[in-house]
């Protein structure tokens, strides 16, 4: 009974504080995240008041927040736009692992990590926080920006790519053999295929299917089947999140309009409590050893993950504006690093702290890169212009002193030249 006791103050603690904090993040024009974030590092172990009666109930709460999260980004768009998107913008998803895969394994590498590491930290720093992105695209009000679709198919690559790259990290951390990796990937990717096949053929079915004209039956329905998708994604080696995003793109028209109506304020609370927990999970006494290593990667890749966004933005079309906006907002790192940092962890346990360190770092910072990029270059361009214009407007001297020669009048003869 003391134990339940102390869970409901603890956990009723929490959520008020989350409201107040996300109020005051209202008040100062900022996003709520970073101040989650933060809140929840100050409340873990190692920090101000630390809690330990609601920690595993937290855990489930911020689970269900990384599933609703991308369950409501799926409802957004529909299988065939899925597939426009996966056409149109592969070239940009091999070059957001080219770049942003590459600094993590050489940082890897460097360290004295071996392959394994290299393959683990590579991940960590490649794969976008699609949580923190859908949350930053909602809090700054862009969901309907060109942009936003480029941003989106990117991410959509980045998490069907997690259906190939986990699997192999998985038999690799545990010394599986060619045939074992390759099971795994071929149950991994057969179930993709499957859902996929699903939700382009029989979309229409599944949401008459799950249609109800009653609000709570649909709530129920629809929470339940993408918590029991995301369970069985998780279990054959696809990742949860990319089971609920699944789970979103198959359904369509007013199904799609009624469960986001209906789950919007359940994916906000449950977000929130997913980024208090990762901050209730982080030791602040083990980032600062690794802080320096972890920000230089995240300087790093800050960059990439602009250039990035920019390219693919550029292919599609968008302005200047808008590929900027793009580069900025993929910045932000998540729920997938950590995933990846903790398979991980037993076979290489230093790359625990730095990739903690690494995605406490991106996860403040881009919130605030999505929202100032844009301006920021927008400045530097027009600073770089006014001292180009002011060099430039400077009259051309024909001597040392400055002195403009008088014009030279014509001769007669000349005069009479002309006019012929």
């Amino acid at each position: 009974m003391h134990d339940t006791t102390a869970l409901l103050v603890e956990f009723g603690s929490v959520i008020l504080g989350l409201g107040i904090i996300g109020r005051f993040a209202g008040r100062i024009g900022l996003s709520s995240i970073p101040l989650y974030l933060l809140a929840g590092l100050a409340f873990g172990d190692g920090g101000l008041l630390p809690l330990g009666a609601s920690e595993e109930f937290t855990a489930v709460g911020a689970e269900i927040g990384v599933i609703l999260l991308l369950l409501l980004l799926g409802l957004e768009y529909s299988a065939s736009e899925l597939v426009t998107s996966l056409k149109t913008q592969y070239p940009s998803g091999a070059v957001d692992f080219v770049l942003n895969a590459t600094p993590g394994a050489v940082a890897a590498l460097l360290l004295g990590w071996g392959p394994v590491g290299a393959v683990a930290l590579a991940g960590v720093t490649w794969i976008s926080s699609s949580g923190v992105i859908a949350k930053v695209l909602a809090d700054l009000g862009r969901l309907g920006n060109r942009e936003t679709p480029v941003i989106l198919g990117v991410l959509v690559i980045e998490d069907l790519s997690m259906a190939v790259y986990l699997p192999l990290l998985t038999a690799m951390l545990a010394g599986v053999g060619f045939a074992g990796g390759s099971i795994a990937l071929l149950v991994a990717l057969g179930t993709v295929g499957f859902v996929l096949y699903l939700a382009l053929r029989h979309g229409r079915l599944i949401s008459r299917a799950v249609s109800s004209d009653n609000p709570e039956l649909l709530l129920l329905v629809v929470l339940g089947l993408t918590v029991l998708v995301a369970g069985v994604a998780q279990q054959l080696q696809v990742s949860a999140a990319v089971g609920a995003f699944l789970v979103g793109i198959a359904l369509s028209g007013e199904v799609a309009e009624g469960a986001r109506k209906l789950l919007t304020p359940l994916r906000d609370l449950f977000a929130a409590v997913f980024f208090v927990f990762f901050g209730l999970s982080t030791n602040p006494a083990e980032i600062p050893p690794v802080l320096l290593p972890a920000a230089l990667l995240a300087v790093v890749t800050v960059f990439t993950k602009i250039a990035t966004g920019w390219y693919a933005a550029r292919r599609a079309g968008i302005g200047s504006r808008g590929r900027w906006r793009a580069g900025g907002t993929l910045v932000a790192r998540g729920e997938f690093s950590i995933v990846i940092a903790g398979l991980a962890v037993a076979t290489e346990p230093r790359i625990g702290p730095i990739a903690t360190a690494y995605v406490l770092i991106l996860v403040i910072v881009g919130p605030l890169t999505a929202r100032w990029t844009q301006p920021v270059v927008e400045k530097i361009q027009e600073w770089r212009g006014n001292s180009e214009g002011s060099s430039g407007d400077k009259p051309a001297s024909s001597s040392a002193s400055g002195t403009v020669p008088a014009p030279r009048v014509p001769t007669p003869q000349e005069e009479l030249a002309q006019t012929d």
